[in-house]
């Protein structure tokens, strides 16, 4: 019975020993965490795109590499508006002026413009970007469209 005994505790120091040992040489305790580096934006030529959603609602730009990775972005709730006025026309080029700056830092001179939604900021926001002297390449409205929709309800049997 104790020859038993001492075997187990014998045992059991030995794994306790593998395991300091192999902890000690694990590269995983010693990493060093590091940070990600950014990735560089792909502008070849100085070229990005615009993609402007206009609800009824609400208005949002947002300027993008040609990966589509966003760089900037803005809304008309952003800039300061409220309600209703989130959906006007003037909200669409106030966000495109609090913009442009920023466009410019990264070196941007031309814009493919893709346009979704039906609301008023629509054109408004396109003119506002060309206005302030970025060349516009495309404009391609991107606005879901329903092909015939999901099925309809059976009819009702009173």
């Amino acid at each position: 019975m104790n020859n038993e005994i001492d075997k187990n505790s014998e045992i059991a120091e030995e794994t306790k020993s593998v395991i300091q040992e192999k902890t000690e040489e694990s590269p995983v305790l010693n990493v060093i965490k590091t940070r990600k580096k950014k990735k560089e934006p792909f502008l070849r030529g100085g070229r990005g795109q615009v993609h402007v959603k206009a609800t009824y609602n609400n208005t949002v730009v947002a300027v993008t590499d040609l990966n589509g990775a966003v760089l900037i972005w803005s809304s008309a709730g952003k800039c300061g508006f409220k309600g209703p006025k989130k959906a006007t026309p003037y909200a669409a080029t106030v966000i495109v002026e609090s913009m442009i700056e920023k466009v410019k830092n990264y070196g941007i001179k031309e814009v493919d413009v893709f346009v979704k939604g039906v609301g008023a900021g629509r054109e408004s926001a396109v003119r506002a970007f060309s206005n302030h002297g970025v060349m516009i390449n495309v404009i391609k409205d991107m606005t879901p469209v329903p092909h015939n929709g999901c099925r309809a309800p059976k009819p009702r049997r009173v």
